[in-house]
């Protein structure tokens, strides 16, 4: 539900939510005045106007008009969000990697910030589990990598099981942590007690370690490169819903 909730904030208090929301993985709510920016696989721009930004913990990232069901424009579940503060102006970033895409938020006003921490998860056991992530990356191993080949899941270690156990195309033995839902911290620590219980297993050996979910937040990402684990973002579903198109030329 609610956590917290601002209305004409300082662009100060509004990026201490935004990092609070990024950092606890909570949905993000944004309403102003700003002007969109988009870069990728073809270029945008929408002159300012008033509107409804939302920023969901799988990496989504909405820009809603007052009218219209769709979006003006969107990111995919799997990017990467953050906030800065610009003079009087909050910027909010989304990054998509792969195909590289970005968007970039400048609001010029702010008349409402929110951050949302909701609890639902109706139908998840039955779609977007861990298991159809898993089954996944079985059916296709090239969609982790290319010559990743999976030889094992479930395979025990003194700190747990591995849920998928394989190599990469030079021979190299990997680990594959995943998760069906944007993680913190706590997942990069798992990843990583895994990787230390077989590297004692097989001394002198390099274990890649590998978590692979929608999106991870900015403290996640931080400990990923300290402790040298990759990332990958991936979802359950085999292919995006279907999305409103790009904007490539903004024309009322």
């Amino acid at each position: 539900m609610l956590v917290s909730s601002l209305t004409q904030p300082a662009v100060e208090d509004a990026l201490d939510l935004l990092t609070t929301g990024f950092e606890s993985g909570g949905m993000l709510t944004l309403v102003g005045e700003c002007e969109v920016e988009y870069d990728g696989r073809a270029s945008s721009h929408l002159p300012p106007g008033e509107r409804l930004v939302i920023l969901k913990p799988d990496g989504t990232l909405l820009v809603h008009r007052d009218e219209r069901r769709k979006p003006i424009n969107w990111q995919p579940p799997g990017s990467t969000h953050n906030a800065h503060v610009d003079g009087n102006h909050l910027i909010v970033e989304s990054v998509r990697t792969s195909p590289h895409e970005e968007i970039k938020i400048t609001f010029e006003t702010l008349g409402q910030a929110s951050l949302l921490e909701l609890d639902d998860t109706s139908g998840l056991a039955l779609e977007g589990s861990e298991e159809d992530l898993r089954q996944r990356i079985l059916e296709n191993p090239d969609i982790l990598e290319e010559g990743f080949q999976a030889m094992m899941t479930e395979r025990e270690t003194s700190a747990g099981a591995v849920d998928i156990y394989g190599e990469d195309a030079n021979g190299t033995p990997t680990i594959v942590e995943l998760k069906r839902r944007r993680v913190g911290p706590d997942a990069v620590g798992q990843l990583n007690r895994y990787v230390a219980a077989l590297e004692r297993n097989r001394p002198g050996r390099t274990i890649r370690g590998i978590l692979v979910a929608p999106s991870v937040t900015d403290r996640a990402e931080e400990l990923l490169a300290t402790e040298d684990l990759e990332y990958i973002s991936l979802t359950a579903e085999e292919s995006e819903p279907s999305q409103p198109m790009r904007l490539t030329d903004y024309d009322e």
